[in-house]
């Protein structure tokens, strides 16, 4: 894979990125799984397990219904307190580039809104994602979220 990218290809990988966080704002979560490859993976882990290569994390979707099953369950299943979030996202980075497939990394701050109207840093990190182009359109192969810290407040139930 090489580094060289032009800006459109870029530009369309931060649109990519943008726009699933921003479903997640607006809680589109139906809308979800149009962002993802059908073989994608998907995969919520600390610092310290990603710099060891360790595999295990909060969350972990080996495909695209896994992922919507757990997106189904957080509407169907799940009891928690009424919530929102708001994304604030840094500039995507390719780090490399291929015919078919780019590497990017986006760090991400994640507010969580309650009902309440009282609001705080729900997780902080950075996407490691592997962009795939199918039929023209750029989707998410693998997602590993990687968050700052070890420790979350309350279980996460659907994609960060």
């Amino acid at each position: 894979m090489s580094t060289i990218i032009d800006h459109a290809r870029k530009e369309r990988a931060a649109e990519l990125v943008g726009h699933c966080a921003a479903c997640i704002d607006a809680e589109r979560y139906a809308e979800l799984e149009s962002f993802f490859a059908d073989d994608c993976s998907y995969r919520i882990t600390s610092h310290e397990a990603w710099q060891q290569g360790l595999p295990i994390g909060f969350m972990r979707c080996t495909s695209k219904g896994m992922l919507i099953d757990r997106i189904n369950s957080m509407r169907d299943a799940n009891i928690f307190e009424p919530h929102r979030y708001r994304h604030l996202l840094g500039t995507t980075l390719v780090r490399e580039a291929g015919e078919d497939r780019l590497r990017t990394e986006t760090s991400f701050a994640v507010i969580r809104v309650m009902e309440s109207g009282d609001s705080g840093l729900f997780v902080s990190g950075v996407y490691h994602d592997t962009l795939v182009e199918i039929d023209g359109e750029l989707r998410i192969g693998e997602r590993v979220v990687v968050l700052d810290s070890s420790r979350i407040d309350t279980l996460i139930v659907i994609p960060v």
